[in-house]
């Protein structure tokens, strides 16, 4: 079964189009989890890995039966170094063991060798003495398609053969995207037009039996009108929609990225799953310590918002 049909499967068994964002700082864990894990090695580096691995398998065991993916952002892992990458790995290999949809945000970009590099750390397989070893092993990757095609290629090479998918950066969320994204070009279009185009265009070949591609896009809740020209743009594509939340971007902003059958996007939340307890909605009724059961509280709630917004 291709991603996009695994995916579309994954949001029905739940009857829920959202994804929870995996983009852990120190201060979102609680202290008794950081002094256990300062006890347990001295290296404070393992001893950061450590707390991020519990911290992410805590909020998966608690929402994984309400949602149906994760999407852990590989720079929270990177910036500690090689003990960060071990705890990215096992948070998506624990993601995986759960049943979860898990997406790599990881914006790569490159050309040739390098983009291939790439794909098979996320996506593919590396031979290695002539046994092919997967890495990472993420059902999905965020790319930057800013290189054009040359950098795309290996990435929808890997889609093809190893039924993965990739979500191709159309228009962020972030506020000076506009700066490069929402200038024109000669015939008219913007260049996140254009983008989107190149993303309907390079997903042609596939297309999963329920009408959606296994290359999709990203499109940022916090610019609704685009959002809802660029569903029409990219008929076929997958909309990966950040910005709902601690972003400002609200249901009924994001249920532009859907058609008409509420099929089509998913909606990313990070900071407003992982310290849900810091929420006024939730103020008084958890703690810090009690995280993981305020997480799974605003994945209900937020899965009803989107749900009644559609």
């Amino acid at each position: 079964m291709n991603f996009s049909d695994r995916l579309g499967k994954a949001i029905k068994e739940k009857n829920n189009p959202s994804v929870l964002g995996l983009d852990p700082k120190l201060e979102y864990i609680p202290e008794s989890i950081k002094e256990k894990c300062r006890q347990q090695v001295d290296n404070a580096f393992q001893a950061a890995a450590r707390s991020i691995l519990e911290f992410n398998k805590r909020l998966i065991d608690a929402t994984c039966d309400i949602i149906p993916a994760i999407k852990p952002q590989v720079a929270y892992y990177e910036m500690y170094g090689i003990e960060g990458l071990w705890a990215l790995e096992e948070t998506i290999a624990y993601g995986r063991q759960k049943g979860l949809i898990v997406i790599a945000d990881g914006k790569r970009n490159d050309i040739g060798p390098t983009a291939e590099a790439y794909s098979m750390a996320f996506l593919g397989k590396t031979d290695i003495f002539g046994k092919a070893c997967r890495a990472f092993n993420a059902d999905a990757l965020t790319v930057n398609a800013y290189l054009g095609i040359d950098g795309i290629k290996p990435f929808i090479g890997d889609c093809m053969n190893e039924n993965k998918g990739i979500f191709v950066l159309v228009k962020t969320s972030n506020p000076s995207s506009g700066q490069l994204q929402d200038m024109k070009l000669e015939d008219g279009r913007r260049v996140y037009e254009m983008m989107a185009d190149l993303v309907r265009e390079w997903g042609e070949p596939l297309i999963g039996e329920n009408g959606y591609s296994s290359i999709g896009a990203v499109v940022g809740a916090t610019y609704p009108e685009q959002l809802k020209e660029l569903r029409k743009r990219m008929p076929n594509a997958w909309i990966l929609v950040p910005g709902y939340g601690a972003q400002g971007g609200t249901a009924q902003d994001v249920a532009h990225a859907f058609d008409k059958n509420g099929l089509g996007a998913i909606v990313n939340a990070s900071r407003s799953l992982m310290c849900a307890y810091k929420l006024e909605r939730w103020k008084g009724q958890f703690t810090h310590e009690e995280f993981a059961e305020a997480a799974r509280a605003e994945a209900i709630r937020m899965r009803d918002d989107i749900l009644s917004a559609l």
